[in-house]
């Protein structure tokens, strides 16, 4: 007698319970490995607030400030060289002839161009009693000049020329400078052209006798050198900026040389003289 077969009701045998059951196995493994993938994937996608800075996190920050800070100067150019750089367009020689004797005797000096016109100041004891002025511009560029205007209470010279470079560059004025502040002196000392000297404002509010009864006050007193041929030249900021028209040395021993003083003509009382606002 054969054993008896049970049917489904579509008349397939029954799936053994052991088939069920690994199958059942098989979709919560799946299950839970999407779960936690889920898990992983919002982990990462919810913003976390930034880790708690430590000792360690500021000291390194200061260093690299630091550091930084360094490099930036080292790569600076000196304020000298800044200052020149500046005011080299602006910068032009003077040279003045006078009758003397049988011959010519000239006068060198500086001064600066203050306006687009090419108008230029200079120092008034550079010019004054001039035959002829002659003017050269930082291009090259030489051009006969006159006085426009003079102060001898400021011993500053207006000069306007007959000729212009091709392109004219105005220098930039600036405040007067504080008392320790780095100033630079740009002119034709003892016949060498376009020189630069350096130091620091000593004094303000100076006033010295320069003979025949004349006396200059309002001075920036300074202790770059300066020497004969300075004279009308700008005094500068580190910025290139003019802060003064050098005017004198101190000569207390009746010396044509620098003996560690030089005096200025504030810049807004020099621009007085050509029609700025004066001090």
């Amino acid at each position: 007698m054969r054993p008896v077969e049970t049917a489904s009701a579509t008349g397939a045998p029954e799936a053994a319970p052991t088939d069920r059951s690994r199958r059942r196995r098989l979709l919560l493994i799946c299950a839970a490995a999407v779960v936690v993938v889920l898990a992983i994937v919002l982990w990462w996608a919810i913003p976390r607030g930034p880790a708690p800075i430590t000792n360690a996190d500021v000291d390194a920050a200061v260093q690299r400030g630091i550091e930084q800070a360094e490099q930036q100067r080292a790569s600076a150019p000196p304020d000298a060289a800044v200052a020149y750089q500046q005011i080299g367009p602006s910068l032009v020689t003077v040279t003045s002839m006078r009758p003397g004797g049988a011959a010519m005797d000239t006068e060198l000096g500086a001064g600066i161009v203050v306006n687009a016109d090419g108008t230029v100041l200079t120092a008034l004891h550079v010019v004054d009693g001039a035959a002829q002025i002659q003017v050269r511009f930082a291009d090259g560029t030489t051009a006969g000049a006159a006085v426009a205007a003079g102060e001898p209470e400021s011993d500053v010279a207006v000069l306007t020329v007959d000729q212009l470079p091709q392109v004219v560059v105005p220098a930039v004025m600036a405040e007067p400078p504080a008392i320790g502040d780095p100033v630079f002196a740009v002119g034709n000392p003892l016949g060498l052209e376009r020189s630069l000297s350096a130091g620091v404002v000593s004094a303000d509010d100076r006033s010295i006798d320069i003979g025949t009864g004349r006396t200059l006050s309002g001075l920036i007193q300074f202790d770059a050198a300066v020497n004969p041929g300075n004279s009308g030249g700008p005094l500068l900021n580190r910025a290139g900026q003019v802060v003064g028209l050098v005017t004198a040395l101190a000569n207390p021993a009746h010396q044509d040389f620098f003996v560690g003083i030089g005096f200025a003509v504030p810049i807004a009382t020099a621009g007085g003289a050509a029609g700025g606002p004066q001090q």
